[in-house]
Protein backbone atom coordinates (compact mmCIF):
# COMPACT_ATOMS: atom_id res chain seq x y z
CA UNK A 1 0.00 0.00 0.00
CA UNK A 2 1.02 3.61 -0.48
CA UNK A 3 3.04 5.32 2.25
CA UNK A 4 3.67 9.04 2.61
CA UNK A 5 6.72 10.54 0.96
CA UNK A 6 8.51 13.63 2.29
CA UNK A 7 6.16 15.97 0.46
CA UNK A 8 3.05 14.26 1.88
CA UNK A 9 4.49 14.36 5.38
CA UNK A 10 5.40 18.05 5.19
CA UNK A 11 2.04 18.99 3.68
CA UNK A 12 -0.01 17.22 6.35
CA UNK A 13 2.13 18.56 9.21
CA UNK A 14 1.72 22.09 7.87
CA UNK A 15 -2.04 21.67 7.74
CA UNK A 16 -2.09 20.37 11.32
CA UNK A 17 -0.11 23.42 12.51
CA UNK A 18 -2.33 25.77 10.53
CA UNK A 19 -5.55 24.30 11.91
CA UNK A 20 -4.14 24.19 15.45
CA UNK A 21 -3.69 27.96 15.29
CA UNK A 22 -7.22 28.37 13.95
CA UNK A 23 -8.62 26.29 16.82
CA UNK A 24 -6.77 28.45 19.33
CA UNK A 25 -8.29 31.57 17.80
CA UNK A 26 -11.75 30.02 17.95
CA UNK A 27 -11.34 29.10 21.61
CA UNK A 28 -10.11 32.55 22.62
CA UNK A 29 -12.91 34.22 20.66
CA UNK A 30 -10.79 35.78 17.92
CA UNK A 31 -12.80 33.78 15.39
CA UNK A 32 -16.59 33.59 15.44
CA UNK A 33 -18.31 30.28 14.66
CA UNK A 34 -19.31 31.62 11.23
CA UNK A 35 -15.67 32.49 10.50
CA UNK A 36 -14.42 29.17 11.91
CA UNK A 37 -16.93 26.94 10.10
CA UNK A 38 -15.33 26.89 6.62
CA UNK A 39 -11.91 26.37 8.22
CA UNK A 40 -12.99 23.39 10.31
CA UNK A 41 -14.91 21.82 7.42
CA UNK A 42 -11.75 21.89 5.30
CA UNK A 43 -10.22 19.71 8.03
CA UNK A 44 -13.07 17.26 8.49
CA UNK A 45 -14.54 18.75 11.67
CA UNK A 46 -18.33 18.97 11.90
CA UNK A 47 -20.59 20.36 14.60
CA UNK A 48 -23.19 17.69 15.15
CA UNK A 49 -26.28 17.46 17.32
CA UNK A 50 -24.50 17.01 20.67
CA UNK A 51 -20.80 17.54 19.99
CA UNK A 52 -18.15 18.00 17.35
CA UNK A 53 -17.48 15.09 15.00
CA UNK A 54 -14.13 14.43 13.31
CA UNK A 55 -14.21 12.51 10.05
CA UNK A 56 -10.89 10.83 9.22
CA UNK A 57 -9.99 9.92 5.64
CA UNK A 58 -9.16 6.32 4.80
CA UNK A 59 -8.38 6.76 1.09
CA UNK A 60 -9.94 4.01 -1.04
CA UNK A 61 -10.59 2.18 2.25
CA UNK A 62 -7.03 0.85 2.70
CA UNK A 63 -5.02 0.92 5.91
CA UNK A 64 -2.51 -1.23 7.81
CA UNK A 65 -2.30 -2.60 11.33
CA UNK A 66 -0.29 0.32 12.71
CA UNK A 67 -2.86 2.79 11.41
CA UNK A 68 -5.78 0.80 12.80
CA UNK A 69 -4.04 0.59 16.17
CA UNK A 70 -3.58 4.37 16.14
CA UNK A 71 -7.28 4.82 15.41
CA UNK A 72 -7.98 2.71 18.50
CA UNK A 73 -5.65 4.86 20.62
CA UNK A 74 -7.34 8.05 19.43
CA UNK A 75 -10.77 6.59 20.26
CA UNK A 76 -9.69 5.83 23.83
CA UNK A 77 -7.69 8.95 24.53
CA UNK A 78 -9.86 11.67 23.02
CA UNK A 79 -13.27 10.12 22.38
CA UNK A 80 -15.53 7.56 24.08
CA UNK A 81 -13.62 4.41 23.19
CA UNK A 82 -15.07 3.63 19.78
CA UNK A 83 -15.14 4.81 16.17
CA UNK A 84 -17.80 4.65 13.48
CA UNK A 85 -16.94 3.29 10.02
CA UNK A 86 -18.90 5.10 7.33
CA UNK A 87 -20.35 4.54 3.87
CA UNK A 88 -17.48 6.69 2.53
CA UNK A 89 -14.91 4.12 3.77
CA UNK A 90 -13.88 6.61 6.47
CA UNK A 91 -14.00 6.58 10.26
CA UNK A 92 -15.77 9.16 12.41
CA UNK A 93 -15.25 10.14 16.04
CA UNK A 94 -18.49 11.46 17.47
CA UNK A 95 -17.39 13.07 20.74
CA UNK A 96 -14.09 14.98 20.43
CA UNK A 97 -13.54 18.20 22.35
CA UNK A 98 -12.48 21.10 20.17
CA UNK A 99 -9.30 21.72 22.16
CA UNK A 100 -8.23 18.08 21.54
CA UNK A 101 -8.71 18.02 17.77
CA UNK A 102 -5.21 19.35 16.93
CA UNK A 103 -3.68 16.54 18.99
CA UNK A 104 -5.90 14.00 17.22
CA UNK A 105 -4.78 15.31 13.85
CA UNK A 106 -1.15 15.20 14.92
CA UNK A 107 -1.56 11.59 16.06
CA UNK A 108 -3.09 10.76 12.67
CA UNK A 109 -0.15 12.39 10.89
CA UNK A 110 2.20 10.14 12.89
CA UNK A 111 0.84 7.16 10.93
CA UNK A 112 0.29 8.81 7.54
CA UNK A 113 -3.37 9.75 7.98
CA UNK A 114 -5.38 12.98 7.99
CA UNK A 115 -8.87 14.47 7.82
CA UNK A 116 -8.30 16.83 4.88
CA UNK A 117 -11.20 17.18 2.42
CA UNK A 118 -13.51 14.82 4.26
CA UNK A 119 -15.96 17.72 4.24
CA UNK A 120 -16.65 20.95 2.38
CA UNK A 121 -17.48 21.76 -1.24
CA UNK A 122 -14.44 20.05 -2.62
CA UNK A 123 -13.39 16.64 -3.98
CA UNK A 124 -13.95 14.22 -1.12
CA UNK A 125 -12.14 11.02 -0.20
CA UNK A 126 -11.87 8.80 -3.30
CA UNK A 127 -13.59 5.47 -2.67
CA UNK A 128 -12.96 2.12 -4.30
CA UNK A 129 -13.92 -1.54 -4.41
CA UNK A 130 -13.09 -2.91 -0.95
CA UNK A 131 -11.87 -6.16 -2.56
CA UNK A 132 -9.45 -4.31 -4.88
CA UNK A 133 -6.22 -6.18 -5.54
CA UNK A 134 -7.69 -9.44 -4.26
CA UNK A 135 -10.94 -10.17 -6.11
CA UNK A 136 -11.04 -13.08 -8.52
CA UNK A 137 -13.12 -11.10 -11.02
CA UNK A 138 -10.82 -8.07 -11.17
CA UNK A 139 -9.28 -6.70 -14.38
CA UNK A 140 -6.71 -4.59 -12.50
CA UNK A 141 -6.24 -3.19 -9.01
CA UNK A 142 -7.80 0.30 -9.26
CA UNK A 143 -6.15 1.67 -6.10
CA UNK A 144 -3.04 3.12 -7.81
CA UNK A 145 -5.39 5.24 -9.93
CA UNK A 146 -7.39 6.12 -6.81
CA UNK A 147 -4.16 7.26 -5.14
CA UNK A 148 -3.26 9.31 -8.22
CA UNK A 149 -6.68 10.96 -7.99
CA UNK A 150 -6.15 11.60 -4.27
CA UNK A 151 -2.85 13.35 -4.86
CA UNK A 152 -4.22 15.37 -7.76
CA UNK A 153 -7.35 16.50 -5.88
CA UNK A 154 -5.77 17.29 -2.51
CA UNK A 155 -5.63 21.06 -2.10
CA UNK A 156 -6.20 21.51 -5.85
CA UNK A 157 -6.29 25.32 -6.15
CA UNK A 158 -9.17 25.38 -8.63
CA UNK A 159 -11.45 22.93 -6.84
CA UNK A 160 -11.50 23.92 -3.17
CA UNK A 161 -14.77 25.88 -3.47
CA UNK A 162 -16.91 23.93 -5.92
CA UNK A 163 -20.65 24.57 -6.17
CA UNK A 164 -21.14 21.53 -3.91
CA UNK A 165 -19.29 18.50 -2.57
CA UNK A 166 -17.89 16.13 -5.19
CA UNK A 167 -17.43 12.36 -4.88
CA UNK A 168 -15.48 9.94 -7.06
CA UNK A 169 -15.64 6.13 -6.90
CA UNK A 170 -13.58 3.61 -8.85
CA UNK A 171 -13.70 -0.14 -9.42
CA UNK A 172 -11.45 -2.50 -11.34
CA UNK A 173 -14.07 -5.25 -11.63
CA UNK A 174 -17.04 -5.80 -13.94
CA UNK A 175 -19.05 -6.57 -10.80
CA UNK A 176 -19.43 -3.13 -9.27
CA UNK A 177 -18.88 -3.18 -5.51
CA UNK A 178 -18.14 0.57 -5.30
CA UNK A 179 -21.62 1.92 -6.24
CA UNK A 180 -19.99 3.94 -9.03
CA UNK A 181 -23.30 4.95 -10.62
CA UNK A 182 -24.36 6.82 -7.47
CA UNK A 183 -21.33 9.14 -7.56
CA UNK A 184 -20.56 12.47 -9.20
CA UNK A 185 -17.94 10.61 -11.22
CA UNK A 186 -17.89 6.83 -11.41
CA UNK A 187 -15.01 4.94 -13.01
CA UNK A 188 -15.46 1.31 -14.07
CA UNK A 189 -12.45 -0.48 -15.51
CA UNK A 190 -13.26 -2.22 -18.81
CA UNK A 191 -11.35 -3.59 -21.79
CA UNK A 192 -11.62 -2.37 -25.36
CA UNK A 193 -11.76 -4.59 -28.43
CA UNK A 194 -7.97 -4.89 -28.36
CA UNK A 195 -8.07 -6.15 -24.78
CA UNK A 196 -6.50 -2.99 -23.36
CA UNK A 197 -7.72 -1.83 -19.94
CA UNK A 198 -9.34 1.58 -19.64
CA UNK A 199 -12.34 3.15 -18.00
CA UNK A 200 -16.02 3.57 -18.61
CA UNK A 201 -16.63 7.08 -17.28
CA UNK A 202 -19.95 7.78 -15.56
CA UNK A 203 -21.07 11.26 -14.58
CA UNK A 204 -23.98 12.79 -12.69
CA UNK A 205 -24.95 10.07 -10.27
CA UNK A 206 -26.03 10.80 -6.72
CA UNK A 207 -28.67 10.15 -4.09
CA UNK A 208 -30.07 12.70 -1.63
CA UNK A 209 -33.33 14.56 -2.26
CA UNK A 210 -32.99 14.10 -6.05
CA UNK A 211 -31.64 10.59 -6.63
CA UNK A 212 -30.20 9.91 -10.08
CA UNK A 213 -28.28 7.07 -11.69
CA UNK A 214 -25.12 8.30 -13.36
CA UNK A 215 -24.86 8.46 -17.16
CA UNK A 216 -22.02 7.16 -19.31
CA UNK A 217 -20.14 10.13 -20.77
CA UNK A 218 -17.31 7.99 -22.24
CA UNK A 219 -17.66 4.28 -22.97
CA UNK A 220 -13.90 3.77 -23.08
CA UNK A 221 -11.16 6.10 -21.89
CA UNK A 222 -7.52 4.97 -22.04
CA UNK A 223 -5.84 4.91 -18.64
CA UNK A 224 -3.30 7.47 -19.82
CA UNK A 225 -6.08 10.01 -20.41
CA UNK A 226 -7.87 9.57 -17.11
CA UNK A 227 -6.51 12.44 -15.05
CA UNK A 228 -6.95 15.20 -17.67
CA UNK A 229 -10.42 13.84 -18.47
CA UNK A 230 -11.51 13.89 -14.82
CA UNK A 231 -10.09 17.38 -14.46
CA UNK A 232 -12.06 18.42 -17.55
CA UNK A 233 -15.29 17.16 -15.98
CA UNK A 234 -14.72 18.94 -12.69
CA UNK A 235 -13.60 22.11 -14.48
CA UNK A 236 -16.79 22.22 -16.58
CA UNK A 237 -18.92 21.56 -13.50
CA UNK A 238 -17.12 24.30 -11.57
CA UNK A 239 -18.17 26.81 -14.24
CA UNK A 240 -21.70 25.54 -14.95
CA UNK A 241 -22.76 24.27 -11.52
CA UNK A 242 -25.37 26.35 -9.74
CA UNK A 243 -24.41 28.38 -6.69
CA UNK A 244 -27.79 30.06 -6.20
CA UNK A 245 -29.45 26.98 -4.66
CA UNK A 246 -27.48 24.35 -2.76
CA UNK A 247 -30.21 21.77 -3.40
CA UNK A 248 -29.59 22.12 -7.13
CA UNK A 249 -25.82 22.50 -7.00
CA UNK A 250 -24.63 18.91 -7.45
CA UNK A 251 -23.31 17.83 -10.85
CA UNK A 252 -26.30 15.51 -11.33
CA UNK A 253 -28.50 18.63 -11.61
CA UNK A 254 -25.98 20.31 -13.92
CA UNK A 255 -26.11 17.28 -16.23
CA UNK A 256 -29.89 17.10 -16.00
CA UNK A 257 -30.44 20.79 -16.74
CA UNK A 258 -27.90 21.05 -19.57
CA UNK A 259 -28.26 17.59 -21.04
CA UNK A 260 -25.59 14.91 -21.34
CA UNK A 261 -24.73 15.80 -24.93
CA UNK A 262 -23.88 19.41 -24.06
CA UNK A 263 -21.86 18.35 -21.02
CA UNK A 264 -19.98 15.82 -23.13
CA UNK A 265 -19.21 18.46 -25.78
CA UNK A 266 -17.86 20.89 -23.17
CA UNK A 267 -15.85 18.19 -21.39
CA UNK A 268 -14.29 16.90 -24.60
CA UNK A 269 -13.28 20.45 -25.61
CA UNK A 270 -11.74 21.11 -22.20
CA UNK A 271 -10.06 17.70 -22.25
CA UNK A 272 -8.40 18.51 -25.58
CA UNK A 273 -6.80 21.58 -24.02
CA UNK A 274 -5.81 19.88 -20.77
CA UNK A 275 -4.35 16.79 -22.35
CA UNK A 276 -1.47 18.84 -23.77
CA UNK A 277 -0.71 20.33 -20.36
CA UNK A 278 -0.34 16.97 -18.60
CA UNK A 279 2.32 15.74 -21.07
CA UNK A 280 2.57 12.34 -19.43
CA UNK A 281 3.83 13.55 -16.04
CA UNK A 282 0.84 11.95 -14.34
CA UNK A 283 1.68 8.62 -15.95
CA UNK A 284 5.23 8.78 -14.61
CA UNK A 285 3.79 9.41 -11.16
CA UNK A 286 1.28 6.58 -11.62
CA UNK A 287 4.14 4.23 -12.42
CA UNK A 288 5.84 5.13 -9.15
CA UNK A 289 2.57 4.69 -7.24
CA UNK A 290 1.85 1.28 -8.79
CA UNK A 291 4.99 -0.16 -7.23
CA UNK A 292 3.51 0.51 -3.79
CA UNK A 293 0.50 -1.66 -4.60
CA UNK A 294 2.34 -4.78 -5.65
CA UNK A 295 0.64 -7.98 -4.56
CA UNK A 296 1.97 -9.52 -1.33
CA UNK A 297 4.17 -12.59 -1.43
CA UNK A 298 1.54 -15.31 -1.31
CA UNK A 299 2.59 -18.46 0.50
CA UNK A 300 1.76 -22.09 -0.14
CA UNK A 301 0.89 -24.32 2.80
CA UNK A 302 -1.53 -27.15 3.60
CA UNK A 303 -5.12 -26.12 4.28
CA UNK A 304 -6.35 -29.23 6.10
CA UNK A 305 -7.30 -27.17 9.15
CA UNK A 306 -9.79 -25.21 7.03
CA UNK A 307 -11.33 -28.35 5.52
CA UNK A 308 -11.57 -30.00 8.93
CA UNK A 309 -13.20 -26.95 10.50
CA UNK A 310 -15.81 -26.82 7.74
CA UNK A 311 -16.63 -30.49 8.23
CA UNK A 312 -16.74 -30.52 12.03
CA UNK A 313 -17.75 -27.05 13.19
CA UNK A 314 -21.17 -25.80 11.97
CA UNK A 315 -20.57 -22.33 13.45
CA UNK A 316 -17.36 -21.96 11.47
CA UNK A 317 -19.04 -23.34 8.35
CA UNK A 318 -21.90 -20.80 8.61
CA UNK A 319 -19.37 -17.98 8.98
CA UNK A 320 -17.31 -19.26 6.04
CA UNK A 321 -20.40 -19.52 3.84
CA UNK A 322 -21.39 -15.88 4.39
CA UNK A 323 -18.21 -13.97 5.23
CA UNK A 324 -15.67 -15.38 2.75
CA UNK A 325 -15.24 -14.34 -0.89
CA UNK A 326 -13.19 -15.97 -3.64
CA UNK A 327 -9.63 -14.66 -3.91
CA UNK A 328 -7.67 -14.52 -7.15
CA UNK A 329 -5.24 -16.95 -5.53
CA UNK A 330 -7.09 -20.24 -4.99
CA UNK A 331 -5.21 -20.91 -1.73
CA UNK A 332 -6.49 -17.64 -0.23
CA UNK A 333 -9.80 -16.09 0.77
CA UNK A 334 -11.08 -12.57 1.25
CA UNK A 335 -12.50 -12.25 4.78
CA UNK A 336 -15.25 -9.76 5.49
CA UNK A 337 -15.51 -9.06 9.21
CA UNK A 338 -19.03 -8.01 10.12
CA UNK A 339 -19.30 -4.86 12.25
CA UNK A 340 -23.03 -5.65 12.51
CA UNK A 341 -23.48 -7.85 15.57
CA UNK A 342 -27.20 -8.31 16.07
CA UNK A 343 -28.58 -5.46 18.16
CA UNK A 344 -25.44 -3.32 17.95
CA UNK A 345 -24.87 -0.06 16.07
CA UNK A 346 -23.90 -0.80 12.45
CA UNK A 347 -20.33 0.32 11.78
CA UNK A 348 -19.30 0.97 15.41
CA UNK A 349 -16.08 -0.72 16.54
CA UNK A 350 -14.53 -0.39 19.99
CA UNK A 351 -10.87 0.39 20.52
CA UNK A 352 -10.29 -3.18 21.72
CA UNK A 353 -11.91 -4.55 18.57
CA UNK A 354 -9.78 -2.27 16.40
CA UNK A 355 -6.67 -3.63 18.07
CA UNK A 356 -7.84 -7.19 17.38
CA UNK A 357 -8.30 -6.26 13.72
CA UNK A 358 -4.80 -4.77 13.64
CA UNK A 359 -3.32 -7.91 15.20
CA UNK A 360 -5.10 -10.17 12.68
CA UNK A 361 -3.91 -8.09 9.75
CA UNK A 362 -0.31 -8.20 10.94
CA UNK A 363 -0.36 -11.90 11.86
CA UNK A 364 -2.43 -13.42 9.07
CA UNK A 365 -3.32 -10.75 6.49
CA UNK A 366 -0.07 -9.36 5.03
CA UNK A 367 -0.64 -6.26 7.19
CA UNK A 368 -3.56 -4.96 5.17
CA UNK A 369 -7.13 -4.00 6.05
CA UNK A 370 -9.98 -2.49 4.09
CA UNK A 371 -13.05 -0.54 5.13
CA UNK A 372 -16.09 -1.19 2.94
CA UNK A 373 -18.82 1.29 2.06
CA UNK A 374 -21.11 -1.25 3.72
CA UNK A 375 -19.48 -0.40 7.07
CA UNK A 376 -17.58 -3.65 7.49
CA UNK A 377 -13.84 -4.44 7.69
CA UNK A 378 -12.01 -6.71 5.27
CA UNK A 379 -8.85 -8.80 5.47
CA UNK A 380 -8.19 -9.02 1.72
CA UNK A 381 -5.42 -11.65 1.70
CA UNK A 382 -5.83 -14.60 4.09
CA UNK A 383 -4.53 -18.11 3.51
CA UNK A 384 -7.27 -20.69 3.99
CA UNK A 385 -5.09 -22.53 6.50
CA UNK A 386 -5.36 -19.55 8.86
CA UNK A 387 -9.13 -19.11 8.70
CA UNK A 388 -10.00 -21.28 11.74
CA UNK A 389 -7.57 -19.31 13.94
CA UNK A 390 -8.94 -16.03 12.64
CA UNK A 391 -12.51 -17.13 13.30
CA UNK A 392 -11.65 -18.14 16.86
CA UNK A 393 -10.05 -14.75 17.52
CA UNK A 394 -12.99 -12.89 16.01
CA UNK A 395 -15.43 -14.96 18.04
CA UNK A 396 -13.69 -14.01 21.29
CA UNK A 397 -13.82 -10.32 20.27
CA UNK A 398 -17.51 -10.33 19.32
CA UNK A 399 -16.69 -9.92 15.63
CA UNK A 400 -17.61 -13.33 14.20
CA UNK A 401 -21.23 -12.64 13.25
CA UNK A 402 -22.05 -14.74 10.17
CA UNK A 403 -24.33 -12.27 8.41
CA UNK A 404 -22.46 -10.55 5.57
CA UNK A 405 -24.93 -9.80 2.79
CA UNK A 406 -27.90 -10.92 4.87
CA UNK A 407 -30.81 -8.98 6.33
CA UNK A 408 -28.96 -7.86 9.48
CA UNK A 409 -25.95 -6.58 7.50
CA UNK A 410 -27.71 -3.21 7.38
CA UNK A 411 -26.23 0.08 6.22
CA UNK A 412 -27.45 2.84 8.53
CA UNK A 413 -26.47 6.48 8.89
CA UNK A 414 -26.06 7.90 12.44
CA UNK A 415 -29.52 9.46 12.22
CA UNK A 416 -31.04 11.62 14.92
CA UNK A 417 -28.92 10.02 17.63
CA UNK A 418 -25.99 12.14 16.40
CA UNK A 419 -26.64 14.13 13.23
CA UNK A 420 -27.91 17.70 13.29
CA UNK A 421 -29.50 17.23 9.86
CA UNK A 422 -31.41 14.05 10.67
CA UNK A 423 -35.18 14.06 10.99
CA UNK A 424 -35.59 10.52 12.38
CA UNK A 425 -33.66 7.77 14.11
CA UNK A 426 -31.80 5.21 12.01
CA UNK A 427 -29.69 3.21 14.45
CA UNK A 428 -32.54 1.87 16.65
CA UNK A 429 -34.49 0.77 13.56
CA UNK A 430 -31.47 -1.13 12.24
CA UNK A 431 -30.91 -2.72 15.65
CA UNK A 432 -34.55 -3.80 15.96
CA UNK A 433 -34.69 -5.31 12.47
CA UNK A 434 -31.48 -7.27 13.05
CA UNK A 435 -32.63 -8.48 16.45
CA UNK A 436 -36.10 -9.45 15.22
CA UNK A 437 -34.92 -11.63 12.36
CA UNK A 438 -32.27 -13.21 14.55
CA UNK A 439 -35.09 -14.16 16.93
CA UNK A 440 -37.11 -15.59 14.03
CA UNK A 441 -34.05 -17.58 12.83
CA UNK A 442 -34.96 -16.67 9.25
CA UNK A 443 -31.84 -14.77 8.24
CA UNK A 444 -30.05 -17.52 6.34
CA UNK A 445 -33.29 -18.80 4.81
CA UNK A 446 -34.02 -15.32 3.45
CA UNK A 447 -30.62 -15.20 1.77
CA UNK A 448 -28.94 -12.18 0.14
CA UNK A 449 -30.79 -8.98 0.96
CA UNK A 450 -29.57 -5.40 1.32
CA UNK A 451 -31.47 -3.11 3.69
CA UNK A 452 -30.25 0.48 3.83
CA UNK A 453 -31.57 3.13 6.23
CA UNK A 454 -31.27 6.93 6.11
CA UNK A 455 -32.41 9.30 8.83
CA UNK A 456 -33.09 12.17 6.45
CA UNK A 457 -33.45 13.12 2.81
CA UNK A 458 -29.67 13.49 2.39
CA UNK A 459 -29.53 9.68 2.04
CA UNK A 460 -26.20 9.00 3.78
CA UNK A 461 -27.49 5.46 4.36
CA UNK A 462 -27.89 4.93 0.58
CA UNK A 463 -31.54 3.88 1.04
CA UNK A 464 -32.36 4.63 -2.62
CA UNK A 465 -30.20 1.70 -3.78
CA UNK A 466 -31.24 -0.77 -1.10
CA UNK A 467 -33.24 -3.83 -2.10
CA UNK A 468 -35.34 -2.50 0.74
CA UNK A 469 -34.71 1.14 1.55
CA UNK A 470 -35.97 2.96 4.62
CA UNK A 471 -36.11 6.76 4.82
CA UNK A 472 -36.88 8.40 8.14
CA UNK A 473 -38.71 11.73 7.94
CA UNK A 474 -40.41 14.19 10.27
CA UNK A 475 -44.17 14.40 9.81
CA UNK A 476 -45.58 17.14 12.05
CA UNK A 477 -43.05 16.34 14.76
CA UNK A 478 -43.51 12.57 14.52
CA UNK A 479 -41.04 10.12 12.99
CA UNK A 480 -42.36 8.57 9.79
CA UNK A 481 -40.56 5.91 7.74
CA UNK A 482 -40.99 5.50 4.00
CA UNK A 483 -40.09 2.21 2.32
CA UNK A 484 -38.58 1.92 -1.15
CA UNK A 485 -38.31 -1.37 -3.02
CA UNK A 486 -36.11 -2.78 -5.76
CA UNK A 487 -33.10 -0.48 -5.50
CA UNK A 488 -29.71 -1.75 -6.63
CA UNK A 489 -26.22 -0.25 -6.25
CA UNK A 490 -24.35 -2.59 -8.60
CA UNK A 491 -23.39 -2.21 -12.27
CA UNK A 492 -27.18 -2.56 -12.94
CA UNK A 493 -27.95 0.37 -10.63
CA UNK A 494 -31.62 1.26 -10.11
CA UNK A 495 -33.29 3.75 -7.78
CA UNK A 496 -35.83 2.01 -5.58
CA UNK A 497 -39.56 2.68 -5.99
CA UNK A 498 -41.47 4.22 -3.11
CA UNK A 499 -43.97 1.66 -1.87
CA UNK A 500 -46.59 4.04 -0.46
CA UNK A 501 -47.42 5.90 2.75
CA UNK A 502 -44.85 5.87 5.53
CA UNK A 503 -44.96 4.00 8.84
CA UNK A 504 -44.70 5.20 12.40
CA UNK A 505 -41.61 4.30 14.43
CA UNK A 506 -43.37 1.41 16.17
CA UNK A 507 -44.82 0.15 12.87
CA UNK A 508 -41.72 -0.02 10.70
CA UNK A 509 -40.28 -3.33 11.95
CA UNK A 510 -43.63 -5.19 11.68
CA UNK A 511 -43.96 -3.75 8.15
CA UNK A 512 -40.55 -5.15 7.19
CA UNK A 513 -41.53 -8.48 8.71
CA UNK A 514 -44.71 -8.61 6.57
CA UNK A 515 -42.63 -7.76 3.53
CA UNK A 516 -40.16 -10.57 4.17
CA UNK A 517 -42.84 -13.17 4.84
CA UNK A 518 -44.49 -12.17 1.55
CA UNK A 519 -41.19 -12.66 -0.26
CA UNK A 520 -40.71 -16.11 1.26
CA UNK A 521 -44.19 -17.08 0.05
CA UNK A 522 -43.70 -15.57 -3.41
CA UNK A 523 -40.25 -16.82 -4.39
CA UNK A 524 -40.22 -19.72 -6.85
CA UNK A 525 -37.36 -21.53 -5.15
CA UNK A 526 -35.05 -21.03 -2.20
CA UNK A 527 -32.26 -19.72 -4.43
CA UNK A 528 -34.38 -16.86 -5.81
CA UNK A 529 -33.31 -13.70 -4.01
CA UNK A 530 -35.57 -10.91 -2.82
CA UNK A 531 -34.42 -8.66 -5.66
CA UNK A 532 -34.97 -11.36 -8.28
CA UNK A 533 -38.47 -12.02 -6.96
CA UNK A 534 -39.25 -8.31 -6.95
CA UNK A 535 -38.05 -7.93 -10.54
CA UNK A 536 -40.06 -10.95 -11.66
CA UNK A 537 -43.34 -9.94 -10.04
CA UNK A 538 -43.12 -6.17 -9.71
CA UNK A 539 -44.12 -4.08 -6.72
CA UNK A 540 -47.80 -4.91 -6.38
CA UNK A 541 -47.66 -8.13 -4.30
CA UNK A 542 -45.16 -6.50 -1.94
CA UNK A 543 -47.33 -3.42 -1.57
CA UNK A 544 -50.25 -5.71 -0.76
CA UNK A 545 -48.18 -7.20 2.09
CA UNK A 546 -47.14 -3.81 3.39
CA UNK A 547 -50.62 -2.32 3.26
CA UNK A 548 -53.39 -4.82 4.11
CA UNK A 549 -56.67 -4.21 2.26
CA UNK A 550 -58.32 -2.14 4.98
CA UNK A 551 -55.26 0.08 5.39
CA UNK A 552 -55.00 0.62 1.62
CA UNK A 553 -58.65 1.61 1.56
CA UNK A 554 -58.16 4.13 4.37
CA UNK A 555 -55.03 5.54 2.71
CA UNK A 556 -56.93 6.03 -0.53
Amino acid sequence: MYTYNDFDEAFVRERVAQFSAQVERRIDGSLTEDEFKPLRLMNGLYLQLHAYMLRVAIPYGTLNGRQMRQLAMIAERWDKGYGHFTTRQNIQYNWPKLRDVPQMLSALADVGMHAIQTSGNTIRNVTSDHFAGAAADEIEDPRPVAELLRQWSTDHPEFQFLPRKFKIAITGSPNDRAVTKAHDIGLRMVRNDAGEPGFEVIVGGGLGRTPMVGKVIREFLPKADLLPYVEAIVSVYNLLGRRDNKYKARIKITVHENGLDKIRELVEARFTDLRREFSGADQELLGEIEAAFAAPDFVSKPAEAYDTARETDPVFRAWADTNLTAHRNADYSIVTISIKTHGQTPGDATADQMRVLADLAETYGHDELRISHEQNVILPHVHKADLPAIHATLKAAGLATANVGLISDIIACPGMDYCALATARSIPVAQQIATRFDELKLEHDIGPLKIKISGCINACGHHHVGHIGILGLDRAGVENYQITLGGDGTEDAVIGERAGPGFAYDEIVPAIERLIHAYLDLREEASETFLQTYRRLGAEPFKAALYPAEERSNAA
